[in-house]
């Protein structure tokens, strides 16, 4: 899933950098209203592929890994609702 998600950031982010150089190399020629348009949908590119490359599926089950400490762990699996059978 790590593979899918970084695939998915650097497409966005490579979509972005298109949008920014397209909207002022070429687009701007013909229409700057469009070009700031452009601009602006590149800008929120990049705060959606941050959450999209941090998002934790489902099968990614890193909460539930013991921290080492028998105390903490034993406490945190009574507030979860998961006895341990002594």
């Amino acid at each position: 899933m790590y593979a899918r998600r970084r695939h998915a950031y650097f497409a966005m982010m490579g979509t972005c950098i298109a949008l920014f150089v397209l909207a002022w190399s070429v687009v701007r020629l013909w229409s700057v209203p469009v070009a700031v348009g452009m601009c602006v949908v590149a800008m929120v590119i990049p705060p959606v592929a941050a959450v999209v490359a941090n998002r934790r599926g489902p099968e990614d089950r890193w909460w539930d890994d013991p921290s080492g400490d028998p105390k903490s762990d034993e406490w945190w699996d009574e507030l979860d609702g998961k006895k341990r059978h002594r």
